[in-house]
C-alpha cells in the first residue's frame, strides 16, 4: 500500500524534552558531534516494535510534509544513535540523490543490526537507500561508487531514480 495511506507519528515522540542538538562538527569536518549519553539505543538489544522479538524474529521527497518528517527523523537518529556518523541534512538534491537526504554511516555489524530494523519501522513515508562503501583491495580506493549505489544497494520504500552520470566510468 502507498505510504500516504498510513499515518505516522513524529519520529521525535518521546524526545520532546531532549536537549537541543549542537551544530558542532566532528573531527572529520563533515559529520556532527552528538551528545553521548552512555546509554545505547534499546534497538541494540531488541528489534524495534512492532518487529517480532519472539520465536520468528524479525531518504526523501520534495513534499514539504515529508521534508519535515525527514528532518525530524534526522534529529531522532542523532538523539538515539549518537555513536553513528550522521551527516548534514540536505534540503535538496545532492550527488546522485534526486531529493532531500542525509547520510548515516554504520561501522559494525552490531550497528547495522540495530539501526536497520529501527529504520524499517521509523522511516515513515520516506524512501531510504542502503548501500555499502566498498574499497578496492588492491588500490585502497573507493572506485566502485556506481556499483555500490546500484547493484549492491537495497531500497526501503519506493526506489528513486539516481543521477548516475556523476560516477566516472570504470
Amino acid at each position: 500500500m502507498e505510504p500516504s495511506a498510513y499515518t505516522f507519528s513524529s519520529p521525535l515522540a518521546g524526545y520532546e524534552s531532549a536537549p537541543s542538538l549542537p551544530d558542532e562538527k566532528a573531527a572529520d569536518g563533515k559529520s556532527y558531534v552528538n551528545p553521548q549519553t552512555g546509554i545505547l539505543s534499546e534497538s541494540y538489544q531488541r528489534f524495534t516494535e512492532p518487529l517480532d522479538n519472539g520465536v520468528r524474529g524479525a531518504f526523501f521527497q520534495n513534499n514539504p510534509t515529508q521534508k519535515t518528517f525527514a528532518f525530524e527523523l534526522w534529529q531522532r537518529i542523532r538523539h538515539e544513535f549518537p555513536e553513528l556518523r550522521i551527516y548534514k541534512f540536505w534540503e535538496g538534491p545532492l550527488g546522485p540523490h534526486p531529493v532531500a537526504m542525509f547520510e548515516v554511516n554504520l561501522f559494525t555489524p552490531a550497528q547495522f543490526g540495530a539501526f536497520i530494523p529501527w529504520l524499517v519501522i521509523n522511516r515513515g513515508p520516506l524512501s531510504a537507500l542502503i548501500h555499502p562503501n566498498t574499497v578496492n583491495p588492491k588500490s585502497g580506493e573507493h572506485d566502485e561508487a556506481k556499483r555500490d549505489h546500484t547493484q549492491r544497494a537495497t531500497w526501503m520504500g519506493e526506489r528513486l531514480p539516481l543521477d548516475l552520470s556523476i560516477f566516472r566510468s570504470t
